[in-house]
């Protein structure tokens, strides 16, 4: 599959003709051929969505909201297009791909209804005859750069809110999935968006430093938002700092699930499965810790073990639960966490078995922060049981990371269990649910290292506006 770039409302092929091949994880064969930018790509795409600003930012909200609309009905009528790439690129299942098309197009549903949510404000002023707004204006060009995991999902949610707020934007594909995500901004240009409005860039993966970097320092990019792994995140966030440019991160993260002594054990061990396991656990918000009290840890781990070894895996193609991982050296750490953990006094009891890059649902049990699976996110169907003793110990454990994004408490109580997740370092956190959720309409991100700012909700809006005051003032005197 030949990919290009979309620059200016049209196909480009790189300046210097380069491309770069995708392959798929499990064939080994090409899955996509993809132009491959150079800094000279750069400054034309960025170029070409900063020529489009000034008209679409002047655009009013109801048809940026008609646009967003029939992108997303459009995404939806095109939901077939999405599940070749997907399993080809990275892996996927069918059901994950049609899953990823659906919620994004309930993420262009709600961005459209935040067009007029972009409201300001009259401030009172001590000065007289004067009238104080604080306004809300689009920021410019905006530079999305979103991961292969959920790849239709966080291509769209890079993009959705800032053109809701009149923004233009770029589209950085992850070099996994460039595929993918052209066909993102392909629909998006299908739906109508004026030329230049919505562009979509890639790179080749030894390119990505240098491209990054153009694209962040050219003056025309205002806004810069990234999904991905925290140490990819902090050098973002470096580059932008350099330039004094906002960025809104959402990284990488070790989520707890912890289950009280008085917990529903089998409405845990349900929410477990579903959270650990969903994608191969190759989601930000996959449960990476299953932190049990010691009362209930022998039944939990008994009927967690028989669930996870049902799950079944292998190629994509066929109907399995858990697919592929992105690549080898991904599916190789599975079995470095495995043997690190069982070689410090853990023990398997579901899964740990591996073929080439599928890899079975495993559960560790007994796992000790002596051991590399306690501390590392796995971004890979390895789970941890971390046995605890009392509520305190689960808290403590649950906060003994350098992560903070999603987070699960379970417990009969729902009084205690919400006291529990206020105590929880994290940006979000579930009673009685799993780790993995999420809805367009919430403040969704994270705090430490899994990064800060809030996609979802009106809290978007700050994120890609500029607050101004502006005043209205008449005949008054000066001191001199």
């Amino acid at each position: 599959m030949k990919v290009d770039f979309i620059i200016d409302g049209a196909a480009a092929p790189a300046a210097s003709g380069a491309t770069y091949a995708r392959r798929d994880p499990v064939t080994g064969a090409v899955a996509s051929e993809a132009a491959a930018a150079s800094e000279a790509d750069v400054a034309k795409v960025v170029d070409a969505a900063a020529r489009a600003f000034p008209a679409w930012s002047q655009t009013g909200p109801g048809e940026r909201r008609a646009l967003l609309l029939r992108a997303a009905d459009l995404i939806e009528a095109r939901a077939d297009e999405f599940v070749k790439p997907m399993i080809e690129e990275i892996g996927a299942t069918a059901p994950w791909a049609g899953f990823n098309v659906h919620f994004a197009a309930s993420m262009l549903r709600e961005a459209a209804a935040l067009t007029t949510q972009i409201v300001g404000e009259i401030i009172p002023a001590d000065k007289p005859g004067v009238i104080s707004l604080a306004v809300r204006q689009p920021a410019g060009v905006v530079l999305g750069i979103a991961p292969w995991n959920a790849p239709v999902i966080l291509g769209v949610r890079a993009i959705a809110a800032p053109l809701a707020c009149g923004n233009t934007v770029i589209l950085k594909s992850s070099e996994v999935c460039p595929a993918t995500h052209r066909l993102i901004g392909q629909i998006m240009n299908d739906a109508g968006f004026p030329k230049g409005v919505v562009n979509v860039i890639s790179n080749a993966p030894d390119d990505a430093p240098k491209v990054v970097a153009a694209l962040i320092a050219h003056p025309a990019v205002k806004r810069v938002n990234f999904t991905g792994s925290s140490k990819v995140g902090k050098l973002i966030a470096k580059l932008a700092a350099e330039h004094l440019k906002p960025v809104l991160l959402e990284l990488g993260g070790k989520a707890p699930l912890i289950v009280l002594d008085d917990a529903d054990v089998d409405a845990a061990v349900n929410a477990a499965v579903f959270g650990a396991f969903a994608n191969a656990g190759q989601i930000c918000m996959s449960t990476e810790r299953l932190i049990v009290d010691a009362k209930v840890a022998d039944a939990f781990v008994d009927k967690l073990a028989k669930r996870a070894a049902a799950l079944p895996s292998g190629d994509p193609r066929g109907p399995v639960v858990l697919g592929s991982l992105v690549n080898i050296g991904a599916a190789e750490r599975m079995d470095e966490l495995i043997a690190d953990a069982v070689g410090k006094g853990a023990e398997v009891v579901a899964g740990g078995k591996r073929n080439g890059t599928i890899v079975e649902a495993t559960v560790i049990d007994r796992v000790t922060p002596s051991m590399r699976i306690y501390h590392e996110e796995s971004f890979g169907p390895v789970k941890p049981v971390v046995r605890v003793s009392g509520e305190e110990e689960a808290i403590r454990v649950a906060n003994d990371t350098e992560y903070g994004l999603s987070a699960a408490v379970f417990s009969r109580d729902v009084q205690r269990a919400l006291q529990v997740a206020k105590r929880i370092e994290s940006g979000i956190c579930h009673i009685n649910g799993p780790t993995v959720h999420d809805e367009a309409q919430m403040p969704f991100g994270g705090v430490k290292a899994s990064g800060y700012g809030r996609f979802g909700s009106k809290a978007v809006i700050d994120e890609f506006t500029d607050l101004r005051w502006i005043t209205i003032e008449g005949p008054q005197q000066y001191p001199f």
